[in-house]
């Protein structure tokens, strides 16, 4: 890659990383599998950084890269779920670290009952709701119809409300 497409793409990666590595934890949240693993999402933000880095004299041409890495982010992570060894073990073990600003008990909450969806649920929540795509996009990014995506958004939502019930008053009114 020539010297100033090489500067290019590391300013977009340093600014995007960030972001995808809060995406990717969200996408991974208390995985059962992965319980408290930010190795996955870690990894996944490498991964699409690595793709991204390779096709970056395309990429840097489209109208919003950072929607293309995000897209990325996503299919990387539905294709590892898909591939995940049988063998994988959860672990109980949540890493100690200080807490962040904001409500930590809500995000703990909330993280839990984001492990607890199917994955392709919670993608569509991510997508939908913490990247704020549209119904169109989300479908384009996870390869499906836009009603396959009203509906997970539908039935994600609808188990979330299930298992937050009335936690989620009791953070809300705070």
């Amino acid at each position: 890659m020539r010297q100033p497409r090489a500067d290019e793409y590391a300013r977009f990666a340093a600014a995007r990383a960030g972001h995808l590595y809060r995406s990717a934890c969200l996408l991974t949240a208390g995985d059962t599998h992965l319980a408290g693993d930010t190795h996955l999402a870690e990894d996944l933000v490498q991964e699409t950084l690595g793709r991204i880095y390779v096709r970056w004299g395309r990429i840097s041409r489209v109208d919003n890269p950072a929607g293309y890495a995000q897209t990325v982010l996503t299919r990387a992570f539905l294709a590892h779920q898909r591939r995940r060894s049988s063998t994988e073990r959860a672990t109980g073990a949540i890493p100690d670290r200080a807490a962040a600003d904001g409500d930590l008990p809500l995000r703990l909450t909330l993280l839990q009952a984001l492990a607890r969806l199917p994955a392709k649920d919670r993608a569509v929540v991510v997508l939908r709701y913490w990247e704020d795509r549209s119904v169109e996009e989300t479908a384009d990014v996870m390869n499906a119809s836009s009603a396959a995506v009203r509906t997970r958004c539908t039935r994600a939502l609808g188990r979330l409300r299930e298992l937050l019930g009335e936690e989620l008053g009791e953070y809300a009114a705070r």
